[in-house]
């Protein structure tokens, strides 16, 4: 009776939850109706299909009837002959239809099939159906589910509107049985213009109070993403993905046909729409009269949206019939008017159709007619915009150029890089095709140069890189100097944030040494100061401290603010009193003073950056905290949260939400800035894996990291993933996999710095280390000393490689808290390969862990709980691993919690509580899915009983097995039924 679907049901969870709910009101005696609206294609049909199979599978009988498009002639009583033929042929109901003959007009069989009108007939057919419904709500609880009622016909409406008012609906008299029926009924919201019939029906029935309306509105961008990855059966890339969200606007069929009709190989969207679905669009345009229908091409060409005025002058029709045909697009919900004298397209790909439908000619004439209007309007961002897009559509290539450039000037006022970068490519791309004489002034070097900075702000780094390289391309032999220095400062410099390391310190050699420091120049400071920062990250340290100090002063000279405060920054991470010391700090506010004196805002970012990144390493969180806020508000303020050190601040502040064990407001800061971050700035949003594998989303997270690594190189992307891809391993016991992901990440990082191994390193041997000894304590428990012994000399090389990291530059205190505490847990995972666990080694890493890092606290409390026990110290390892289990379920962390109740209950390091203890201790939910658990009832099936998730279920389902000391569900079974907190079934259970 119901349509299945090969694709997972995405998105619609709370409303289904309505309709689960409704059904469940109505199977205890409770009838009720729902209309479900929505627009064509948003997922009507396939929430009333899920709605269906949960009623069916909790013993509920589904009978379905469709409406169906006939025009003006229809078919009287269409989707109710439908619904009474498949229940005739159900023998269950064979008493009920006998007893209400007067039904068989609609079924088409008995004498009363036919025959000539009958005055009084109609009121009889009406109660006869009602009292069938309800005859066979009698027999088994009953779901009716009527699709489209927008095609319904009046005959139809009218049984419909007796059913639901007077109906089946209604209470039975005292002593009558419950009436256990639902009736869901679908309509297109879009569909219904003004003197659309279905209209006056709806305001009726809305006003019955049984009788409820639940409105599906477009799908999250997110829940859209992976339907389409859903219903693709190969790799779909980033930029496919969100092309097609970005063009569907939560519909769930326009995302489908707009994948149907990409090629095999994944290439990127066409322009083009899928002649399908245009037909489909169309379908709904050409019902218009034809002045309508020119307006909305006119308005088409405009945009998705479009002012009156402009309207107006374009479509050069009277004011009447010009707000008749407007007032007949809206009625038909084609056109949606704003309350600043707008009309917008309802939907966007409405718009591509009616765009795509016309003609080559009328398209260019019709562009060049806006082009025109605008230009007569006052200049502003937005008019700049549409007249360079409407100049090149209608092939005014030089009125194209120069309002590209006048919107990138506008966009770059008001801190939109991502809408500036776009308009200076199209100028770049229109240059070439526009007269010499007719060029704005300036050339094509400074235009690159420009347009990669826009790059960077918008957190495109490779981009930037491109059109850096592509500025270096045009910039020919007789390039002024100083242009060509900026060219190669310039590209060293994003090849710094990429970390091309090397290629940055070749060009910012390259531009130091195309101009001389004598006489002082702007172009030799900011040169220098670039030349700086490369140099340090190759390790010539000791040539980049002379070249700031020189650079520093000129920049004094020169009066330089922003210089200044650049060079300041550097030398603070090349003096002893560095960023984590406060005299270091002091300097770098004074830094972060001047850049925001000068304007300056990349140097401000990089001064906050350094503030909070010092605050961090040195383990003061709160400060870091109060820096972090501030670059963040800043960046926020002005438009560029996706810039260089903008998108660091971000991760970081995340990073410091998980460390803290703050986890709701680490995974809130990653929902808010997917929406906001460019694809390939994902790393900043990193920490919130972390939270989803420490809380047993396994699987999201493992995709989340691997999504990271196939973009193009990012160090920041790769460190993320290859901590929680090692950690992932590590959970799962896979202790070669957790090896093989260290030695890459250790590869893969070090070949970028070119320096030495990074400090993250630590960690991961840490995380890599726990695997080893997982494995090492495997294989002498099961007798094979060669495995033991095995897995003991890879861990004595993970702990060399921990402690040559840790040493790199000479000082091991140059290691801050973190770094420290992770050195502690890698020794003692070392020694848990090697040896079986010590308790002074773990002693020391949960000391380390204190500085405010809850989580890995926990968790090398748990490995001091195991040394302590394996000791005999029973009490002490009680007391650790009580205050470890404590923060697992304060953080939910779920696998370390489940583990930790697995060492108390094994170690017996907790008295078994007396039944009536635990049945104090078992709330009423608990209590709930224990008795289900009794009947033998899956999670799955004991969430559907109770209405919860399936997760949530589990959750219960661990915390009973916690509470009765029980290390499976048959033996919390048994403990409960010996302790007679539940009692044994006498008759089967339903």
């Amino acid at each position: 009776m119901t349509q299945t679907f090969g694709t997972p049901f995405i998105g619609r969870g709370d409303e289904l939850a309505r309709l689960t709910g409704v059904l469940e009101r109505a199977r205890s005696g409770e009838p009720r109706a729902v209309l479900v609206a929505g627009d064509a294609g948003v997922g009507k049909t396939r929430t009333l299909t899920e709605a269906a199979a949960h009623a069916a599978a909790a013993g509920t009988t589904v009978l379905t009837g469709h409406c169906v498009d006939l025009g003006d002639v229809g078919l009287p009583y269409l989707p109710f002959t439908e619904i009474l033929g498949a229940a005739a042929a159900d023998d269950r109901f064979a008493p009920a239809f006998a007893a209400h003959p007067e039904v068989d007009r609609l079924t088409g069989s008995g004498p009363g099939a036919g025959g000539a009108p009958d005055p009084g007939g109609r009121l009889r057919l009406f109660e006869a159906v009602a009292g069938l419904l309800a005859d066979l709500a009698d027999v088994t609880p009953l779901l009716l589910i009527l699709e489209d009622l927008h095609w319904a016909d009046q005959s139809s409406r009218d049984l419909l509107r007796f059913l639901l008012s007077r109906g089946v609906l209604q209470r039975p008299s005292p002593g009558d049985p419950a009436r256990r029926l639902a009736v869901f009924a679908s309509y297109r919201a879009d569909d219904l213009h003004r003197r659309h019939p279905l209209r006056p029906l709806l305001a009726e029935l809305i006003r019955l109070p049984a009788v409820d309306r639940l409105e599906l509105r477009p799908m999250a961008d997110a829940d859209v993403a992976r339907l389409v990855r859903a219903l693709r059966t190969g790799p779909v890339s980033d930029t496919t993905v969100h092309r097609i969200v970005e063009r569907a606007e939560g519909n769930a069929f326009y995302a489908e046909e707009l994948l149907a009709a990409l090629p095999g190989d994944d290439a990127p969207v066409s322009p083009a729409m899928p002649s399908g679905l245009a037909d489909v669009l169309l379908i709904r345009i050409e019902q218009l009269s034809d002045t309508a229908q020119q307006v909305l091409r006119t308005a088409a060409v405009a945009g998705r949206r479009v002012e009156h005025d402009l309207l107006r002058s374009a479509v050069q029709l009277p004011d009447d019939e010009l707000e008749s045909a407007l007032r007949e697009a809206v009625g038909h919900q084609l056109l949606v008017p704003g309350d600043d004298a707008t009309y917008s397209f309802r939907h966007a790909l409405t718009r591509e159709a009616v765009y795509a439908d016309l003609l080559p000619g009328e398209r260019v004439r019709l562009h060049s007619q806006f082009a025109r209007l605008l230009a007569g309007q006052a200049r502003s961002a937005k008019n700049a915009a549409e007249r360079a897009h409407h100049s090149r559509e209608s092939h005014d290539l030089t009125d194209a150029l120069t309002a590209s450039l006048e919107a990138a000037d506008h966009a770059q006022r008001v801190g939109a890089p991502a809408e500036e970068l776009r308009h200076l490519e199209t100028a770049l791309e229109l240059w070439p095709a526009v007269d010499a004489g007719a060029r704005p002034d300036g050339g094509t070097v400074t235009l690159t140069l420009r347009a990669s900075s826009a790059a960077a702000s918008a957190g495109e780094m490779h981009r930037a890189v491109h059109l850096t390289r592509d500025a270096l391309a045009r910039a020919g032999s007789d390039t002024d100097s100083e242009l060509a220095a900026r060219v190669r400062y310039t590209l060293a410099g994003n090849l710094m944030r990429i970390d091309s390391l090397k290629d940055a310190f070749t060009y910012s050699s390259e531009a130091l040494a195309l101009i001389p420091a004598d006489p002082p120049s702007n172009t030799w400071v900011w040169a220098a100061a670039t030349h700086v920062m490369a140099a340090r990250h190759v390790g010539r340290a000791g040539d980049a401290e002379r070249v700031a100090r020189q650079a520093l002063a000129t920049a004094e000279q020169l009066g330089l603010a922003d210089a200044q405060a650049d060079l300041m920054i550097s030398l603070v991470g090349l003096d002893p009193d560095n960023r984590r010391t406060p005299k270091g700090r002091e300097r770098l506010r004074r830094a972060r003073e001047l850049a925001h004196g000068a304007g300056n805002f990349p140097v401000e970012m990089r001064a906050l950056f350094s503030l909070a990144i010092g605050a961090y390493e040195s383990g003061d969180l709160e400060e870091c905290l109060t820096w972090l806020g501030d670059g963040v508000d800043r960046a926020r303020r002005a438009g560029l949260l996706s810039s260089p050190y903008a998108l660091e601040l971000r991760y970081l502040q995340s990073l410091v939400f998980y460390t803290l064990g703050r986890w709701d407001a680490c995974a809130r800061a990653a929902a808010d800035d997917a929406e906001l971050l460019p694809a390939a700035a994902g790393f900043a949003t990193g920490p919130a894996l972390y939270v989803a594998l420490a809380r047993g989303e396994h699987e999201a997270a493992v995709a989340g990291a691997r999504a990271l690594l196939d973009r193009p190189f990012d160090w920041m992307s790769t460190l993320v993933a290859s901590i929680v891809l090692t950690d992932a391993a590590a959970h799962s016991g896979d202790a070669e996999e957790a090896v093989r992901r260290l030695r890459a990440a250790t590869e893969a990082l070090t070949d970028a710095s070119g320096t030495g191994p990074p400090p993250v390193v630590v960690r991961l041997a840490a995380l890599a280390l726990s695997a080893v000894a997982d494995a090492a304590e495997e294989a002498r428990r099961g007798g094979d000393p060669a495995g033991g012994a095995r897995w003991a000399d890879t861990a004595t090389e993970l702990v060399e490689l921990a402690r040559t990291t840790a040493a790199h530059g000479g000082k091991d205190d140059e290691q801050g808290p973190e770094g420290l505490a992770w050195l502690a847990r890698a020794e003692a995972e070392g020694l848990r390969a090697r040896t079986g666990p010590d308790v002074a080694a773990w002693e020391r890493a949960v000391t380390a862990f204190g500085y405010g890092d809850p989580y890995e606290l926990a968790r090398s409390r748990r490995r001091f709980a195991e040394a302590l026990l394996a000791a005999g110290l029973r009490e002490e390892a009680a007391e650790q691993a009580r205050a470890a289990h404590e923060s697992a379920v304060r953080l939910g962390a779920v696998p370390l919690r489940e583990a930790l109740e697995t060492l108390l209950r094994r170690g017996r390091l907790t008295e078994s509580p007396a039944a009536g203890e635990r049945i104090a201790a078992l709330t009423a939910r608990e209590s709930d899915v224990l008795r289900l658990l009794g009947h033998g009832r899956t999670n799955r099936q004991i969430g559907e009983e109770l209405f919860i998730s399936g997760k949530t279920a589990s959750v219960h389902v661990s915390n009973i097995l916690a509470k009765l000391g029980a290390a499976s569900r048959t033996e919390a079974v048994a403990i409960a039924y010996r302790e007679g907190l539940i009692a044994p079934e006498t008759t089967p259970s339903p």
